[in-house]
């Protein structure tokens, strides 16, 4: 072995150690109960919380999926990602807030079970959980299949052993900690990202002469990087909007995420989370793609999933093997932030929303063997898949994830407002959006159906709709909750922002660039600052009307 293969073995080894300790100190004296092992006994105050919900949902597909379409298709999708997901935090209080509430009333774990205690019927719970362990499992995949990516760069020794021994580390700390050692982890998994990834981008700028050469360097050279629709003239409007409309609906359905609604100490740590989510994004977002893009500099040419590597490519070449190392750690620990919350919510889900089915005795306060047991099962399941990956990173996520998950967005939204959800309204709206996501995917369909330049998610989505209200008309009665002058003022503003995120009067233009963006990417910061301060006048506002309400004397 090589002086350099035991440097970088020793950064990574070092890394891993300090994880796995993480995990069992973090564990701590919690019960060995459902609400301890899975749900860090609803504890988690602001700090862990947000830095947990950031890191599960910032995976493989955030470091390499997004530098990777940073490279291919340019600056066009850091909007897209950044922008579009920190507008999703709305959905932390539309939905998250009254998720807690039911869990923390009910002792509710997972999201079927919050579904069986909305509608009361078992068979939409278990039809829930199938479709959410069915279409996060590839989602899983992407987490070892970029870990064998980086592994595999740093030793040569091929991907199957990089992904292997991704998913063996992160097993070791999740089956014995739980969602408390997962969410510790992830706080220092997430930091470490940010903080080495900016390492990194600083590192990069550095080597081509500076922000302001190295962005002069790309634009004369492959200006289309540098403006909408992007370098492969695949964000055209309908496609930009698609994504915006994907994320809100699919990220606060990933099973992981859905699942810390639960774990939050308190309504205010939601609050808070909601409020800083669109800053982390934009910092977040930023550095990957702003590397993809300068990766062009040291590796031209670079095609479809070769481009996903472009991270472990550019910091390697560059940094050396101690810092190169040190900073790929920042992917891994991406990556195994989402893994291990995924591997934990999947298990839990299995042992008390879908063993029941084929067990005659109870299992909701479920034999947490057993989810151990089935929580390794996804893990080789994932790496299996990984080990032969079929696209690109975000092709595959879109694919063959998002979409499937955004069905269920209507089931818990109308379950959670309506006054009476009807069941069979449901099962109909979840299996005829299901049908089309498989439809779309069939070559021998696909060529029937038309998204008129839109993601499929768009058509899918209103077909789901359409069936759900179409059943809850025919079988029942559509009753809302009140709606309050203020809460249409607030809609129609988040409206607008939303409105002017679709900003097609620009397409085409590069424009003056200021600090390596141009103006229209900074554009997209203030829209994201004035989504924050009404979001705070909306808490404020929600605060104040409950005041009043607990203050109203009772008749």
């Amino acid at each position: 072995m090589s002086t350099a293969d035991i440097t970088r073995a020793a950064v990574l080894v070092t890394y891993f150690v300090i994880v796995i300790v993480m995990g069992f100190i973090a564990r701590g004296r919690l019960k060995e109960s459902p609400d301890g092992y899975f749900l860090a006994g609803r504890g988690l105050g602001t700090f862990v919380l947000i830095g947990t919900m950031a890191a599960t949902n910032f995976s493989a597909f955030t470091v390499f999926g997004a530098s990777g379409a940073g490279y291919r298709d340019g600056l066009a999708f850091f909007p897209i990602m950044a922008f579009g997901t920190g507008f999703m935090a709305l959905t932390f209080w539309i939905i998250g807030r009254k998720v807690w509430a039911l869990g923390k009333e009910h002792g509710l774990i997972t999201p079927s079970e919050l579904i069986g205690k909305l509608y009361n019927n078992r068979w939409l719970s278990g039809l829930f959980a199938l479709v959410l362990v069915i279409f996060t499992i590839p989602y899983l995949a992407l987490q070892p299949m970029a870990g064998g990516y980086v592994l595999d760069g740093l030793f040569g020794f091929g991907q199957t052993w990089g992904a292997a021994i991704v998913t063996a580390v992160i097993l070791v700390y999740t089956l014995r900690g739980g969602m408390k050692a997962v969410a510790w982890t992830d706080v220092f998994q997430g930091i470490l990202m940010v903080v080495l990834m900016i390492v990194a981008l600083v590192m990069v700028v550095n080597y081509n002469g500076g922000l302001a050469s190295a962005s002069s360097q790309v634009i004369a050279e492959w200006p289309e990087l540098f403006s909408r629709p992007g370098g492969t003239a695949k964000y055209t409007p309908a496609i930009w909007f698609s994504f915006m409309f994907l994320w809100f609906l699919c990220d606060p359905m990933f099973p992981q995420l859905f699942q810390r609604f639960y774990s939050a100490g308190n309504e205010h740590a939601l609050a808070r989370t909601m409020l800083w989510y669109p800053a982390i994004c934009t910092v977040v977002f930023i550095l990957p793609v702003a590397l993809g893009v300068l990766g062009h500099l040291s590796f031209p040419g670079l095609e479809g999933k070769e481009a996903d590597s472009i991270v472990p490519m550019l910091v390697t070449s560059i940094g050396g093997d101690f810092m190169g190392t040190l900073i790929l750690a920042a992917g891994l620990a991406a990556l195994m932030s989402t893994m291990d919350s995924q591997l934990l919510t999947l298990s839990s889900i299995f042992t008390r929303d879908i063993l029941p089915f084929f067990r005659r005795s109870d299992t909701s306060n479920g034999s947490l063997s057993i989810g151990r047991i089935f929580v390794a099962g996804l893990a080789i399941c994932g790496f299996l898949i990984a080990m032969n990956p079929p696209d690109t990173i975000l092709d595959f996520a879109v694919k063959q994830a998002f979409t499937g998950l955004a069905v269920l967005f209507p089931t818990v939204l109308f379950g959670l407002y309506l006054k009476n959800p009807k069941p069979a309204a449901a099962i109909c709206s979840i299996l005829v959006g299901e049908a089309l996501v498989v439809a779309y995917e069939l070559p021998d369909l696909a060529q029937y159906l038309h998204t008129f330049g839109f993601l499929p998610v768009l058509t899918v989505i209103a077909a789901s709709v359409i069936t759900y209200a179409a059943l809850q008309l025919a079988v029942g009665q559509v009753e809302l909750p009140p709606i309050q002058p203020r809460q249409v003022g607030f809609a129609a503003g988040f409206g607008i922002i939303f409105v002017l995120a679709m900003d097609f009067w620009r397409w085409g233009e590069v424009g003056q660039v200021v600090l390596g963006l141009p103006v229209w990417a900074w554009y997209f910061v203030m829209l994201s600052v004035l989504q924050t301060i009404l979001m705070l006048f909306w808490l404020r506002s929600e605060h104040v009307n409950k005041k009043a309400v607990s203050e109203v004397p009772d008749p």
